[in-house]
């Protein structure tokens, strides 16, 4: 039986907390917005029993210091160098979900001789939502210019943490009720904690230095090995870009796939369909 015990240490400046199970060559996994590295519970059992599977907390979320700045990616791509260096890990297969794959794409770009593969999950990267948005693209990404204004959504947001997730979670899965029950209750709980809401906000408020970040080396293609993974029924990526085209862009060595019957959360709404592909994906990482 795999735990999933949460550690924490000091790395990069902050404290930050992390999932540390199973044994053989390194898998780190990066949740997304709204979650936390909860998000991985269908996956580290599995993938455990094979790899060792490191599930941080990103700056700002769950159990992870929230400091008032450092939401960049470059910087948070090197909250995750630093507390591999303090693990003594050097080389790592990477998964990203949502912000987690911003995070895993910088973090390839600013460290590529670390990365092994890559997969990135329901995600287009930043700099191409920027380039491509119009009032169709606006409309669907409407959270991206509201988590921008400073401190109103922290206004309107607390006290009502239960309905801003049940929104997003319902709006954004293929089946509205695929997170439910107890797993609901426990973002619920994350994101009632203080300085939850703030630091997921302050991610997003990044968004002028991500571009930036992203245009600087826009030519710089990721080289190692990149699956890109995204739920076939999302209105705000599968059906609205051409994702294989999109990642094209980014990575050389490419594998596009569509997971049908799936919204913005493949890892928690398809577990085994995207279980299955991480593991063909993974053979032979060996560290």
């Amino acid at each position: 039986m795999i735990s999933l015990v949460n550690h924490t240490l000091k790395a990069n400046g902050i404290r930050q907390n992390f999932i540390d199970a199973g044994q053989g060559a390194p898998v780190v996994l990066l949740h997304g917005f709204p979650e936390t590295n909860f998000a991985w519970r269908h996956q580290i059992p599995v993938l455990g029993e094979l790899y060792r599977i490191i599930a941080p907390d990103l700056r700002g979320y769950g159990e992870t210091e929230k400091p008032a700045s450092g939401y960049d990616k470059r910087t948070m791509a090197k909250d995750l160098a630093e507390l591999l260096d303090a693990l003594g890990i050097r080389r790592i297969a990477l998964v990203g979900h949502d912000r987690g794959a911003r995070v895993a794409t910088r973090f390839a770009k600013d460290y590529p001789d670390r990365v092994d593969r890559l997969v990135v999950m329901d995600n287009v990267p930043t700099r191409i939502v920027a380039r491509e948005i119009n009032a169709e693209i606006a409309k669907a990404y409407w959270f991206f210019l509201f988590h921008l204004v400073p401190d109103l959504p922290e206004a309107l947001i607390s006290g009502k943490e239960e309905q801003w997730l049940r929104w997003f979670f319902s709006d954004w899965a293929y089946d509205p009720s695929a997170i439910s029950g107890d797993a609901f209750d426990t973002y619920v709980r994350a994101y009632r904690a203080p300085g939850a809401v703030r630091g997921a906000m302050a991610d997003y408020r990044a968004n002028a230095e991500d571009v930036a970040q992203d245009k600087a080396d826009a030519n710089v293609k990721i080289a190692c090995p990149t699956l890109a993974l995204w739920g076939a029924d999302f209105g705000a990526v599968g059906k609205m870009f051409d994702m294989p085209r999109v990642w094209a862009e980014m990575a050389d060595n490419l594998r596009a796939v569509p997971i049908e019957r799936c919204g913005h959360l493949p890892h928690e709404e398809r577990p085994e369909a995207v279980n299955a592909l991480l593991l063909e994906f993974l053979q032979g990482w060996q560290g």
